[in-house]
């Protein structure tokens, strides 16, 4: 039995800055349920798309009867970015524990279309599971995580985006506060070389 599950969010950054707080997802305070992630390949294709591989470990509370089918879950995530179309689209999938359940996710990261500022997240994922007896249990579990991990997800990356937007706004402020100060130093070397100038002009006159 294959259940289909699709969710949408909006994050309010734009694409390029999602994009960025992507890479830098975790570790996270709401991404707590990702223990490792590593990036086993990369190569940008002939028609200049971003191709990643990378492997997550990963784990979330469970009901006591799926402790012993689901220890920490190995997933395996493709990602496609397409930086032309501002465009990006990942695939993940559990690689261990396939039997009791297989979860497939698909999301696509694209410019919302009603704020060019703004960006649109739609997830899909497809939950199936040959055990027989417990497919029902196991397919509602899967949607509980699946709605709890898209939220995860969201407050994930609006917590990483308040910190890189908070880290460019504290360069900018330093930035500026010593471009003021040198020109403050400028400012004064030539009122100086000005008065030493006009001193100088005045002396003549004596």
């Amino acid at each position: 039995m294959v259940k289909y599950l699709l969710g949408q969010g909006v994050l309010r950054s734009s694409w390029d800055q999602v994009f960025a707080a992507f890479w830098q997802r975790y570790p996270n305070p709401c991404g707590k349920h990702i223990l490792t992630e590593d990036i086993v390949h990369r190569e940008v294709t002939p028609d200049q798309k971003l191709l990643s591989l990378r492997l997550m470990t990963k784990t979330d509370r469970m009901p006591r009867w799926a402790e012993r089918l689901f220890p920490a879950n190995v997933a395996h995530s493709d990602s496609i970015v397409d930086p032309q179309n501002q465009t990006m689209t990942t695939f993940t999938w559990n690689i261990n524990h396939a039997r009791p359940m297989v979860v497939e996710e698909r999301c696509v990261y694209c410019v919302n279309s009603d704020n060019s500022g703004w960006t649109e997240i739609r997830r899909e994922a497809w939950v199936s599971s040959s055990l027989c007896g417990v497919s029902r249990a196991l397919w509602e579990f899967g949607l509980a995580q699946f709605k709890s991990n898209a939220t995860k997800t969201l407050k994930g990356f609006e917590y990483i985006l308040a910190k890189l937007q908070g880290e460019a706004a504290s360069k900018t402020l330093i930035k500026t506060a010593r471009e003021a100060k040198e020109k403050a130093k400028e400012t004064a070397l030539a009122a100086t070389e000005k008065a030493q100038d006009l001193a100088s002009k005045a002396q003549q006159f004596v």
